[in-house]
């Protein structure tokens, strides 16, 4: 990623590292399953994490399978999902100040998040002046999906290692996990660490919402929040 900006703050080399050591880990068996309730769950997942594996998180919408925002770890969660490349990721973090240094955030994008976060609604927005981020995070496009997720979990791992790129925890074209025996079906071959929170609750997807530096929005995606729920979020 010479040149560019590192989402995670993660330094490649460490990562990379970690990674060997602990490459395979998952094994024939497939990944390790620890409770949400089980305190080491959020550390076994960080480990995984800095380690440049996979792993499957809950959220209050459904299961998704988080990595590192590098551009090789981001190949592999194409390739578990087999998921077209041209679509990009969203990031999930604990807070919209994990990313305000590689995103414009207008007045429109601020009332949303304080309004709608945490929550179901993933904010798509420009790409900070001189922010590079890889074509394969950001679809090629100049903006970055971000989404604070109403789930202790992800905001857990999110705190400790920074912002987390994240898609549905299925087969691309395939309904999305809600439980994680469902979760394991479709992906658990390319995980190392998942953590079982039971069945989501939500069960939807999260509402997608393009902000423009003026304040327009396109909604690329309708999910779990209406389009009036997110319009009425904004001042008059």
């Amino acid at each position: 990623m010479t040149g560019r900006t590192n989402p995670s703050g993660q330094s490649g080399a460490s990562a990379q590292s970690g990674a060997s050591a602990q490459s395979g880990a998952a094994g024939a068996s497939g990944p390790r399953v620890l409770a949400a309730a089980d305190p080491a769950s959020i550390d076994a997942a960080v480990a995984a994490l800095r380690a440049g594996e996979l792993v499957g998180i809950p959220t209050e919408t459904v299961y998704g399978i988080g990595a590192l925002p590098r551009e090789d770890l981001l190949e592999r969660l194409l390739d578990a999902k087999r998921r077209p490349q041209e679509k990009g990721f969203q990031v999930i973090v604990d807070g919209l100040d994990q990313v305000a240094h590689l995103v414009r955030v207008d007045a429109v994008a601020q009332q949303l998040a304080v309004r709608l976060w945490p929550g179901p609604l993933t904010l798509v927005l420009p790409l900070a002046p001189g922010v590079e981020l890889p074509g394969i995070l950001t679809g090629g496009r100049q903006t970055l999906g971000i989404r604070v997720p109403d789930h202790p979990v992800p905001r857990a791992i999110c705190r400790r290692i920074g912002p987390i790129a994240i898609s549905s925890a299925n087969l691309s074209g395939q309904p999305e996990a809600r439980t994680v025996d469902e979760l394991l079906g479709a992906v658990g071959h390319a995980l190392t660490v998942v953590v079982d929170d039971g069945p989501v609750r939500g069960g939807v997807a999260s509402t997608v919402v393009g902000v423009a530096p003026d304040g327009a929005l396109t909604f690329f995606r309708i999910g779990a929040l209406p389009e009036e729920t997110v319009r009425a979020a904004i001042d008059p």
